[in-house]
């Protein structure tokens, strides 16, 4: 588990993701697209989520590889899910591509969030090797 407490960290969870995903041989695209997805994600716990973490693990299943990722903050929630889902919908000074284009990103994307109570987002994916 990586902690999100502050902007370094959002550094060390990249630089971790680039050491997995070199490990679990994943073209530059698919590690690009993964890091970027994370970098989006991690900044969304610190900023509006007031911190968190991120659990990282390696998944296996019909002769895949990938890695999930799953963010986790205790801040205020996401009131309404589908609308942050939406294209264009902002509440900050992210990367722009809002939880959306993140899932765009990804070949499996889950958000769970109560208000009042934080929000968890689990990513997958997959290596194309």
């Amino acid at each position: 588990m990586l902690p999100l407490r502050e902007e370094g960290d959002l550094v060390r969870m990249r630089q971790r993701l680039r050491v997995l995903t070199g490990q679990l041989q994943y073209g530059l695209v698919d590690q690009t697209k993964l890091i970027t997805a994370a970098s989006e994600l991690g900044r969304n716990a610190l900023v509006h989520g007031g911190g968190g973490h991120v659990r990282v693990s390696r998944v296996e299943q019909d002769h895949r590889v990938g890695l999930r990722l799953v963010f986790t903050d205790e801040g205020p929630g996401i009131p309404d899910i589908e609308r942050a889902l939406t294209d264009g919908f902002t509440t900050g000074s992210g990367l722009g591509l809002g939880l959306g284009g993140s899932r765009r990103l990804v070949d499996s994307f889950e958000v769970q969030s109560t208000p009042g109570r934080g929000t968890t987002v689990t990513i997958l994916r997959w290596s194309a090797h």
